[in-house]
């Protein structure tokens, strides 16, 4: 094992939190493949510069609280980044219940206030539902606060 490369992916690492299918990308672009990629990832496992449990809570916690994603766009987003079901549902634990609902009703509030030109209360409403279904909110919490708002 190259202790050059061992040290670019450890400060590749150690800059922000990494999957190790992003590590193995970014080791096929320095030209590592097989077996040796693999014990670099391992290597770097051990050392606890790649833990994917910590990558989905912080991923989780940052696209909730930054840019206000559901848990379903959350979910989808670390299933794409190929993560196991447990890692992805420990990310999700750190999302607060409470909080998440506050953001929604928020966002829920903030979006009929945009809409309020349209003269159709229904359309109104479906716009801003629709609006926060694509922003990964289930569609059944949606409706239940546009129906108390």
């Amino acid at each position: 094992m190259d202790k050059q490369i061992l040290v670019k992916a450890a400060n590749f690492c150690a800059y922000q939190e990494r999957t190790q299918d992003e590590l193995r990308q970014r080791l096929k672009a320095w030209n590592v493949y097989g077996n040796e990629a693999e014990e670099l990832i391992a290597e770097l496992i051990s050392q606890d510069y790649i833990n994917e449990e910590r990558f989905a809570k912080t991923y989780a916690g940052g696209k909730f609280r930054v840019k206000k994603w559901g848990k379903i766009k959350i979910e989808q987003a670390l299933k794409i980044k190929g993560l196991s079901d447990y890692c992805i549902q420990q990310g999700l634990r750190e999302i607060d219940e409470e909080e998440y609902f506050l953001v929604l009703q928020a966002l829920l509030h903030k979006k009929l206030h945009e809409y309020r030109e349209l003269e159709n209360p229904f359309i109104r409403k479906r716009k801003t539902a629709d609006y926060a279904i694509r922003k990964g909110f289930e569609s059944a919490l949606v409706w239940d606060i546009l129906r108390e708002i």
